[in-house]
């Protein structure tokens, strides 16, 4: 008996326990369930069991570091509240700042890079505690890979209307979280009751809020916001929330190729700066 329940698994797909050996799920019918059940790292992930927020946070704050130990001088030149500690536009730009100019360039993907650069103090200390507040809202809802597409889908949106527009320079997780934010509203909307209407309309406050505020400082990109806000609220759409549908297998593994898509854009930056 002990060694049948040592080789039972939960199906990373439907979630149910089956047989590690079992050459199709007699659940949901996926093939060969167990495949990675001895890939510690890809049961996380491909069982759900991994949030991707904490990891988000972590690389905001290295490339923080790491642009201003590029250029250590930007620390001395303060022009303002919203540039302390702020690091050079050279630094920003070798870490795969997006922008009109990066992609006339052909860095297209200096628009995933991007969403985990910051200009300034206020500047992440802000994009850091919405994600803090806003990440575990939608992991809950509609689970942590899908988290992590709408995430990667609004900040992506947000660059390519900002990048349309003509803003030659820009950075920032704020689109990715206008596009956590579109996600909220969306699930509210559509799922009504008592519940969904009171996260809707208190979602609705902070979006037109923050939108104020945005058109309010120079130092904001608006296109990256609505355009996140719509990647977002699309993509939740699309992808649909935990209530009407459980995070699927094609969810993780299509969270695990936008992983690896961003893993390869720092890589083209990192071989950028030897080309």
């Amino acid at each position: 008996m002990a060694e049948r329940t040592a080789r039972a698994i939960l199906c990373p797909n439907c979630g149910k326990l089956v047989s590690a050996s079992a050459e199709e799920c007699i659940h949901c019918g996926m093939k060969n369930p167990g495949r990675w059940h001895n890939v510690p790292l890809m049961k996380k992930l491909l069982g759900g069991q991994i949030s991707y927020v904490r990891g988000i946070m972590i690389v905001c704050i290295a490339l923080y570091v790491i642009a201003l130990l590029i250029d250590p001088s930007a620390l001395f030149r303060v022009r303002g509240i919203f540039q302390l500690l702020s690091p050079s536009g050279l630094a920003l730009y070798l870490l795969g700042m997006t922008g009109s100019v990066a992609i006339a360039e052909g860095k297209w993907w200096t628009i995933i890079t991007a969403i985990y650069l910051h200009g300034g103090l206020l500047h992440i200390f802000f994009n850091l505690l919405w994600i803090r507040q806003l990440g575990p809202v939608v992991e809950e809802l509609f689970g942590s890979s899908r988290f992590f597409l709408i995430f990667t889908i609004s900040g992506m949106s947000g660059f390519i209307v900002s990048n349309a527009f003509g803003i030659r320079f820009t950075i920032g997780a704020s689109g990715a979280i206008f596009g956590l934010l579109g996600a909220v509203i969306f699930y509210g909307r559509h799922r009504g009751g008592a519940f969904g209407t009171h996260i809707y309309r208190q979602t609705i406050q902070w979006v037109v809020i923050l939108f104020l505020l945005g058109f309010m400082m120079d130092v904001v990109n608006n296109f990256a916001h609505a355009g996140g806000f719509i990647g977002g609220y699309v993509a939740a759409m699309l992808l649909k929330y935990q209530e009407i549908q459980s995070e699927t297998l094609w969810h993780r593994r299509l969270a695990l190729l936008s992983l690896a898509l961003t893993g390869f854009a720092f890589l083209m930056v990192v071989l950028s700066l030897f080309v």
